[in-house]
């Protein structure tokens, strides 16, 4: 009686163990297929890089034009900048002129400005005055004569492509009026911001002599 007892206790031990093995591979089968059927295939990785350089693509370029624009914006201030200086240096110079009575700057007695090859001469207010020239060197370089002696009026990253002086009633009695138009552009290769600008400038003092 003791025999049949003790083999059935091994009898369910061993089907015990059978049972928890089989239960054991089984899960283990169960987890590896899931790790199979949830794995990339080649033509998702493909898409997957796909999207991923067009991103960094779009992102770059959105970069760079940002970085251009930044740029050009810039330099455009820049510009207006240099421009804006050379015009108020040159309008204030032309205010204050007062009339050649000798010639021996315009060339001619009892003349305010001189105006040829689109520069403008004229004698200044300064003790002692001085004879003035603006003109353009070189087709692109803005320059002020003073007394012999020339000056830059705009940096060396710019190029006056246009420079235009006219005067209207440099006659006894009537006040002259100088008008100037310049047009500046920022020196380089591709897009580069340029800048139109006029003014118009009357003589300080009364033209009665």
């Amino acid at each position: 009686m003791a025999k049949i007892i003790v083999w059935r206790q091994w009898k369910i031990c061993i089907i015990g163990t059978v049972s928890n093995f089989l239960f054991i591979k089984y899960n283990m089968l169960k987890l590896l297929n899931f790790k199979i059927n949830k794995s990339f295939t080649i033509i998702e990785m493909l898409v997957v890089i796909s999207v991923f350089f067009i991103t960094v693509g779009a992102v770059s370029g959105i970069f760079t034009t940002a970085i251009k624009l930044q740029r050009y914006n810039l330099t455009y201030q820049q510009l207006l900048d240099q421009t804006s200086y050379a015009m108020e240096y040159m309008s204030r110079a032309i205010r204050m002129a007062q009339k050649d009575k000798s010639g021996n700057c315009t060339g001619t007695s009892n003349l305010n400005y001189q105006v040829e090859n689109n520069s403008i001469k004229f004698l200044t207010y300064h003790n002692p005055s001085q004879c003035w020239r603006f003109y353009l060197d070189d087709g692109v370089k803005l320059k002020v004569d003073q007394n012999n002696n020339s000056y830059d009026l705009i940096s060396e990253n710019f190029e006056v492509n246009d420079f235009r002086v006219s005067v209207l009633g440099d006659k006894s009695g009537e006040q002259p009026k100088v008008e100037i138009f310049m047009e500046v552009k920022a020196k380089g290769s591709g897009n580069q911001p340029s800048l139109k600008i006029q003014t118009t400038v009357s003589q300080r003092n009364l033209n009665t002599d």
